[in-house]
């Protein structure tokens, strides 16, 4: 299951699995954003490569706007996979 959403705050909340199954969703959402945005991972217990390739997208899109997402609350795991991918690179951490 997975699920995407604005809290109070901005930030945009990833729970759940980010995999094949739920990537339509997030493509949908992650499309609507057009300004700097928090992606809080911290209920994220999951993501596939095919979740990777939307975020990377986004990023791309945004940065071409002047703008970009901060990776925030990542588990040790998933922080990780993020580096392996080479995300440190394009993306800010916190």
């Amino acid at each position: 299951m997975f699920s995407i959403e604005t809290d109070e705050s901005g930030s945009i909340i990833l729970l759940g699995r980010l995999d094949a199954a739920s990537v339509p969703v997030a493509r949908e959402f992650l499309a609507e954003v057009t300004t700097s945005a928090r992606l809080d991972f911290s209920g994220l217990d999951y993501i596939a490569s095919v979740g990777l390739g939307v975020l990377a997208a986004t990023q791309r899109r945004l940065m071409d706007e002047g703008a970009g997402l901060t990776l925030a609350g990542l588990s040790p795991h998933l922080h990780e996979v993020l580096s392996l991918a080479g995300f440190e690179g394009i993306f800010a951490f916190e």
